[in-house]
């Protein structure tokens, strides 16, 4: 038996008009949705639990209609999967639906060019599948330690992994808003797919980059660690953005496993549970804008 504790929370943040980032926490067996900034603890069923944050594009048209469609189409697709492809993960095949629908939406008058990111989580079982497009960032606490389990697809990673930046010159690189992969932008979309093993007492953090933009990995750590609940923490994360200027809209979901998991082995890493089964390719000479 697999039990989860969430509690997820969006904010507009201090500068912005509307809030185009959403969220979603399914129980995919019962069919449940969890309210936004309620504490909910449930036993994980048979085809497990969908966590997703989604960014719709800043700037772009109507990006609370593109996050917010990615969001709900994920749900459909993984309440009700299709037959599984060869070498797929449902969450893959859901990811790939939804960009669908952005994509043939995005032609509709008023939405032209509309995109939005997503991180998505399908845990079932003693495992997640992570599915990435965009810079939206999924985060595992285990053992005392914070490793973000995802890979931003962004101009500025191209160039960390060029060698071009440092991780530290990237944060206030003049183009760290640039994504080269979104939802929506064109008819077919290659998701970021991983396999992680889960461990009794894994905490998962979620958010758009409204928050990881303003908080580092170490203070996530830390408020998480701290706070007394996970509503405490979402809050606490939440005002830290605020006070560092609050110029985005920011998402933050946290969800704590527990149950029939393995422990945590003596020396073994979070690199060692994880597993990279698929990466975007290289990004053509344009990418997308910011989110």
């Amino acid at each position: 038996m697999l039990n989860l504790t969430v509690y997820g929370q969006t904010d507009i943040g201090l500068v912005r008009k509307t809030n185009e980032d959403a969220f979603i926490v399914a129980d995919l067996t019962n069919g449940n949705i969890l309210k936004e900034q309620t504490i909910v603890r449930f036993q994980v069923g048979e085809r497990g639990v969908l966590l997703a944050v989604s960014d719709g594009m800043g700037g772009a048209s109507a990006g609370e209609v593109a996050s917010a469609m990615v969001i709900e189409s994920m749900r459909r697709s993984m309440t009700t999967p299709p037959p599984p492809g060869p070498g797929s993960a449902p969450v893959e095949q859901a990811a790939t639906t939804a960009n669908h629908a952005v994509w043939t939406a995005a032609h509709e008058p008023g939405r032209e060019g509309m995109g939005a990111t997503l991180t998505a989580l399908h845990i079932q079982g003693t495992a997640v599948h992570i599915a990435e497009v965009g810079d939206s960032r999924a985060y595992l606490l285990r053992g005392g330690d914070i490793l973000q389990v995802t890979r931003d697809q962004s101009y500025v990673q191209l160039l960390i992994d060029a060698g071009a930046l440092t991780p530290e010159q990237a944060e206030t690189a003049p183009l760290r808003n640039v994504i080269v992969h979104a939802m929506g932008m064109k008819p077919d979309v290659s998701v970021a797919l991983g396999r992680l093993e889960l461990r009794q007492r894994d905490c998962f953090l979620l958010c758009s980059d409204g928050l990881s933009k303003a908080v580092s990995a170490e203070e996530m750590r830390q408020v998480i660690l701290a706070a007394p609940r996970l509503d405490a923490a979402c809050a606490t994360l939440i005002e830290l953005a605020k006070q560092r200027g609050g110029d985005d809209n920011m998402t933050v979901l946290i969800a704590g496993v527990s149950g029939d998991l393995p422990p945590l082995v003596a020396g073994e890493t979070i690199a060692d549970t994880l597993q990279i089964l698929q990466e975007p390719p290289a990004p053509g000479p344009r990418g997308a804008s910011g989110a």
